[in-house]
């Protein structure tokens, strides 16, 4: 009897991670299953299970010669979230094998996040509880020298995603004029979200708080550097949540340290970021663990697009929630892959 068999090789997430148990019955309802979690699932597993593999759950290698064998295969979920080189997605793309990422469940935490932390720049909150704490407190007036309202202030969004679009959407009581630098996207894309299509140094000369949430690809790593931060208004609050290779990072930390931005900064080099790292003592800089997506209902959230998705797709319709990997975009990222959940 011919099997239905439902890859899942989810690390660096787990299955308790990523599904509640409603939703798991539902993943278990689509397939026979067959689990690694404790360790990637080994390549001669994979091999022998292709053939009658119907989805996959994970970050599997698919070259070419191991899809020429998935004869059954539908989709491709990569719940990391990442899409990664290690797979051949033009051949996906002939063979009409859905690759996609439910990583829009991480847009409303990280969008909800970068809303805080500009707030937080802006009117210098932890900067004075830390100077309350050092019996270093200045009242009223004197308190709000170096502070600014985000109200009715200029912001510039580098990166015009589901994440850039999802904050947009929470700036609106702010009253902003908001420019966009984003040459993915066409100018009609931006203007309905009442934006401004900018070029990249009129956006960062221009902008009193500027949110870096692009992606890394082939041709933006360390598009930010010396010469970019010099452009930004002394002042200027710049918020770094994508990933720390689109900035060259100690060019921003050096901005920082001469007090020409302040910066919050939640995505880092090497991490865990090591524990005499000089930048954990640098004035102006607010700092964040890479937390700002790791809600538990966002994990949750991610389990529950594939899911849905997976459902569409095999009953013949086109997936809803999750994104595709587009094939021309898709060989131009480069984010490195996840190691801390």
């Amino acid at each position: 009897m011919s099997r239905q068999i439902v890859l899942v090789d989810p690390l660096p997430r787990t299955l308790d991670l990523i599904m509640t148990p409603a939703v798991r019955r539902r993943l278990e309802a689509l397939g026979e299953l067959v689990i690694s979690e404790d360790r990637p699932m080994p390549d001669e597993q994979i091999e022998a299970l292709l053939p009658e593999t119907i989805l996959i759950f994970g970050q599997t290698a698919l070259p070419r010669a191991r899809l020429e064998r998935a004869a059954k295969l539908q989709a491709v979920f990569n719940v990391e979230t990442n899409f990664l080189p290690n797979i051949d997605y033009e051949y996906c793309q002939e063979r009409g094998i859905w690759v996609l990422t439910p990583g829009a469940a991480f847009a409303p935490p990280v969008a909800e996040a970068a809303l805080g932390m500009a707030i937080d720049l802006a009117r210098g909150i932890t900067a004075a509880d830390r100077a309350f704490r050092a019996g270093a407190e200045r009242y009223g007036l004197a308190g709000n020298d170096d502070v600014f309202r985000l109200a009715g202030a200029s912001v510039g969004i580098i990166g015009f995603g589901d994440l850039g679009r999802t904050l947009r959407a929470l700036l609106q009581p702010f009253r902003n004029v908001v420019r966009v630098y984003d040459p993915w996207l066409p100018e009609q894309v931006i203007t309905a979200q009442d934006c401004q299509r900018a070029p990249l140094d009129e956006l960062l000369s221009q902008s009193r708080v500027i949110f870096m949430l692009a992606s890394v690809t082939s041709e933006n790593q360390a598009m930010l550097a010396a010469r970019e931060f010099a452009l930004m208004p002394r002042g200027a609050a710049f918020l770094l949540l994508s990933r720390a290779a689109v900035v060259d990072f100690p060019a921003m930390l050096a901005a920082v340290q001469a007090g020409h931005i302040k910066a919050a900064v939640d995505v880092f080099p090497e991490e865990p970021v090591a524990a005499d790292d000089p930048l954990r003592s640098l004035p102006g800089l607010l700092l964040s663990a890479h937390r700002t997506g790791g809600t538990r209902d966002a994990f949750f959230e991610i389990g529950a697009l594939a899911v849905a998705d997976a459902e569409l797709i095999l009953r013949g319709l086109p997936p809803q929630l999750c994104r595709r990997a587009d094939a021309a975009t898709s060989r131009r990222l480069r984010s490195k892959p996840v190691e801390i959940s």
